[in-house]
């Protein structure tokens, strides 16, 4: 570039003026990169004088030349009908008749004898002047003086002729006009101040107005992507979603609805992460809370309870979740205030906190992956196949059941997984049939079961994309490049 830019200024030591398009020819080079090398030479300083120059002219479109060649669209039509006519029903099956006989009429070339009962069109002169040919070849000579303006329009209304406009710059000598580019500076140092240098020195102008490089799109991490199957297998088996926005809970939801007792090992500080502000929450279903604190305490429905004393200062602890089941207990709670009970699935996916000890397969934050089913006289039966169905659409088919205990289970299964990167059964999930202690103090009907099943979402995403240790997918130690490298997740279903 800077070669051709010091070719333009060579151009004007023997000439005041010159025209880019006119060095576009001499260098033969794009006019484009003419115009790249002036840009270039004006970054230096007023070595030129630029000065925008526009020049419109008239050119052939494809139908013009092609009249040129062979002749106006009437003047073919007027050529095409012998002495004797033709039926005018011919005449339209020719080329371009429409435009043409229209013409030619206006032009009293040809007339519409309609005298025997047929229309039939016969030409009303010996000879004509293909004026649009002529024109047109004046047009593409550059030779307009001899056509007037209507004609002009009349041609660009016809598509024959369109006008261009040629954009290009004047070039005259500056005040600071040079054979050589001086080199211009883009930083300002501290030498360059302390010496005082700078003020010699030429430096780069910054172009406000050029566009930044464009940052690289988003990519989605393969959590996102497991999480937006397992969410359409959810929705393909006719499950609803959960709301689950909050992340702060209270111990009551946490835990008590889901009648897990508070000495419980998993209420303590060395599993649970408690909020310190605000530290405690205060509103609650009276009735419901009083239900709960009596099952727990003396027992009810068929229960005699933990027998403790149940005290509403732990209930009214906030914490981060421990569990999506607390989303569950106040949906079961919505639903058993419904007026009518309807059997009823739902799903949520979403975060959860575990004072956890990290390791290969532990996180202290991780997806839970929870489906719940509302119906009559639900058993252990339905909700192994259920599960079963669930891991089969993930292409899950190696699972395995262990017994369990959960506070609000019974029964209680562990999901075993077998993981072909660790090469041994891991735990995926836990699962149940929500205990009557949970159920019959929300409202629900006695003949009304729930089952429900959660998993991690970080342990299926393992396994599909072949992470052996959990901290590879989450985390500081994550390769962001794998991120972008990744597929889209594909569950054989």
């Amino acid at each position: 570039m800077s070669e051709l830019s010091e070719r333009i200024l060579q151009e004007l030591i023997e000439k005041d003026s010159i025209d880019t398009l006119e060095l576009a020819k001499i260098f033969e080079q794009d006019h484009q990169k003419i115009i790249g090398a002036l840009k270039s030479i004006e970054a230096h300083g007023n070595l030129l004088i630029v000065e925008p120059q526009t020049r419109k002219y008239f050119e052939l479109t494809p139908e013009g030349k092609l009249i040129v060649e062979k002749g106006s669209h009437e003047a073919l039509i007027y050529k095409a009908i012998p002495e004797n006519g033709m039926l005018q029903a011919e005449v339209n099956k020719l080329p371009n008749s429409k435009i043409g006989f229209s013409k030619a009429l206006a032009a009293g070339w040809v007339q519409l004898d309609k005298s025997t009962g047929q229309s039939i069109v016969k030409r009303k002169t010996n000879s004509i002047e293909d004026n649009v040919q002529k024109n047109l070849i004046l047009i593409a000579d550059n030779k307009l003086s001899n056509i007037s303006d209507k004609e002009k329009q009349d041609y660009k209304k016809r598509k024959l002729i369109q006008e261009v406009t040629i954009k290009s710059f004047l070039l005259k000598r500056g005040t600071e006009f040079s054979l050589t580019l001086p080199k211009l500076e883009t930083d300002l140092t501290a030498d360059m101040i302390n010496s005082g240098n700078w003020k010699n020195l030429k430096f780069k102008d910054y172009n406000f107005e050029a566009l930044g490089a464009s940052p690289e799109s988003g990519f989605l991490h393969p959590l996102l992507k497991v999480r937006a199957e397992f969410r359409q297998i959810f929705l393909e088996m006719g499950f609803t979603e959960m709301p689950t926005n909050n992340f702060v809970e209270n111990s009551f939801w946490n835990f008590d609805a889901l009648f897990q007792p508070q000495q419980h090992p998993a209420r303590d500080a060395h599993d649970t992460f408690f909020i310190s502000d605000p530290k405690n929450s205060t509103e609650f279903p009276s009735d419901y809370l009083e239900r709960v604190k009596t099952v727990h305490s003396v027992g009810g429905y068929g229960s005699i309870g933990y027998r403790y004393n149940w005290k509403i200062e732990e209930a009214q602890k906030n914490l981060l979740r421990t569990h999506t089941t607390a989303v569950s207990a106040r949906m079961l709670y919505k639903l058993a205030n419904e007026k009518e009970f309807k059997p009823t699935k739902l799903f949520s996916i979403d975060r959860v906190f575990r004072n956890e000890t990290l390791d290969a397969t532990h996180l202290a934050e991780f997806h839970q992956v929870e489906g719940v089913i509302a119906d009559y006289n639900l058993n252990l039966g339905n909700l192994i196949g259920v599960i079963s169905e669930f891991f089969k659409k993930l292409n899950i088919t190696q699972l395995e059941f262990k017994p369990a205990y959960n506070p609000y289970t019974e029964p209680s299964m562990e999901i075993f997984c077998f993981h072909p990167g660790l090469k041994k059964w891991i735990e995926i999930g836990n699962s149940g049939i929500f205990r009557p202690e949970m159920l019959l103090p929300m409202g629900l009907p006695e003949n009304v079961n729930v089952i429900a099943w959660g998993l991690s979402l970080e342990r299926p995403t393992m396994i599909k994309y072949g992470f052996n240790n959990i901290r590879d997918l989450v985390g500081p130690r994550v390769d962001l490049e794998m991120v972008q490298r990744n597929p889209l997740c594909r569950l054989d279903k």
